[in-house]
């Protein structure tokens, strides 16, 4: 029982690791988190990774294989002078003075000899961290020397000092570094790399005029996207063109479906407007009684809900964009409110913004959202606010609020709530009407609770 209790807590361990696939999606999503985000950013990862794993590639295999090399063949030929003159003391000994010996190796091998009669050989200093020389010289003493050695190759930067343990004292010999030691190596590695440094300017250089026109695109497509008025040359290269090009053919077509039913509406209301004013004409022309006063009444509503229809599918599209200071219209804004009866606060706000849009439009959108606020409740609040990269202009009204599942629906057209906010006299179209407008600005417009305790309408405009 204890050994089937153990596979099964085992198993179910097992079963709780995470699968190979689900380990790969995390580690993607964490290398995803790191890395940045902009297109620009990463094309220079695409292009400076490479170069750099290349050239550390590169300076490992120089390092391991030439330089390494290159500082045991030498230290292996100083090596073998010193042991060539080791063994002529030895074998010499009437040269009591060492004169001749220090002569040969001064002239034909560069080394200066002393040979210290009676001395020992100094304690052993702490080895370099990393010293190629250290090692190599080391190495090749121990190989073909076997005696006891005391070696400095970091005390004076231009030389290295060997001394070797002889029957009657210590031999001293100096010779220079660059007789052991590839001291030019590094300047393969400056090459490589300074190179590579002007190979990585000039590809960024090109890498950003590439990049520049991509840019272009994205600002050309927000500013259509917010209503503006472009002039834009496709630039770059090929793709980029392309892509350019189908942007402006989608604008032209955006832009001609547009016209077309603007003209269409223009013409239908044309039409529409003269049967109506033939009706108030007719209603003009016969006895006033109550039923023909219920009839007028008809039209002039029939009258104004025209209107909103055409608005609200014209969508004032033939205004265009120009730089509008906010204050000025939340203060025109304030004072229209007031004419409908309600008491509207100080317009909240901290300097004077401005703002690129469609000024009759916004105020109508806004209009429409205040005039809602005003219907419902008796005091009004108009706050402006700027953001990172938006302009927020809150109105808030102490009516009775809008349930949350509720606020979504009432932006439809032609629809209206069966609670307090519904709207008798109206055509259902002053919400559409204003969320249409802020999101061909780019924005939206959203509902929340207000801190007077009705409803809060937040219209959200890119800055």
């Amino acid at each position: 029982m204890a050994a089937t209790g153990l596979l099964q807590r085992t198993a179910t361990r097992l079963a709780a690791l995470p699968r190979p696939g689900r380990m790969w999606r995390l580690v993607s999503r964490a290398i995803g988190d790191v890395l940045p985000k902009g297109l620009y950013a990463r094309s220079l990862i695409i292009i400076i990774a490479p170069v750099v794993l290349l050239q550390s590639v590169i300076a490992y295999t120089f390092m391991e294989r030439h330089w390494q090399l290159v500082t045991r063949r030498l230290s292996s030929a100083v090596t073998a002078d010193v042991a060539a003159l080791i063994d002529i003391y030895e074998s010499y000994p009437q040269d009591k003075d060492s004169e001749t010996l220090t002569r040969i190796a001064n002239d034909r091998l560069n080394l200066d000899v002393d040979i210290l009669k009676g001395a020992k050989l100094p304690p052993a200093g702490p080895r370099p961290f990393f010293s190629i020389l250290d090692e190599a010289l080391s190495d090749e003493i121990r190989r073909q020397i076997r005696r006891p050695y005391w070696i400095d190759t970091v005390g004076r930067s231009s030389l290295i000092e060997i001394r070797v343990s002889i029957p009657d004292g210590v031999m001293r010999v100096t010779a220079r570094r660059s007789m052991a030691y590839a001291s030019n190596s590094h300047i393969f590695l400056l090459w490589m790399s300074g190179s590579s440094l002007v190979l990585l300017g000039v590809a960024i250089l090109f890498l950003r005029n590439q990049i520049k026109p991509i840019l272009r695109l994205a600002a050309v497509a927000e500013s259509f996207g917010k209503g503006r008025e472009i002039e834009f040359r496709p630039r770059g290269a090929r793709e980029v063109r392309q892509a350019g090009h189908a942007f402006i053919e989608m604008k032209r077509r955006i832009e001609r479906a547009m016209e077309q039913r603007t003209t269409m509406l223009n013409g239908v209301s044309h039409d529409l407007r003269t049967i109506i004013t033939r009706f108030k004409l007719s209603l003009a022309l016969v006895e006033q009684t109550p039923e023909v006063e219920d009839l007028q009444r008809d039209v002039d509503e029939m009258s104004r809900m025209l209107e909103a229809y055409l608005a609200f599918a014209r969508g004032d599209s033939g205004e265009v964009a120009v730089p509008t200071d906010m204050r000025a219209l939340l203060e025109d804004l304030r004072t229209d409110v007031e004419r409908l009866g309600a008491h509207v606060e100080a317009v909240e706000m901290e300097d004077h913004p401005q703002l690129t849009l469609r000024p009759d439009a916004m105020r109508r959108c806004l209009f429409n959202l205040a005039a809602n606020a005003a219907r419902y409740g008796e005091t009004v609040a108009i706050t402006g606010r700027r953001e990172a990269r938006a302009f927020l202009v809150s109105i808030d009204d102490d009516g009775p609020g809008i349930a949350p599942e509720q606020r979504e629906e009432v932006f439809k057209p032609f629809v209206r709530l069966d609670d307090a906010r519904q709207d008798a006299g109206g055509s259902g179209l002053g919400l559409s009407i204003a969320r249409d407008i802020a999101r061909a600005h780019g924005g939206d417009v959203s509902l929340h609770d207000s801190p007077l305790g009705g409803l809060r309408a937040t219209v959200r405009i890119p800055a």
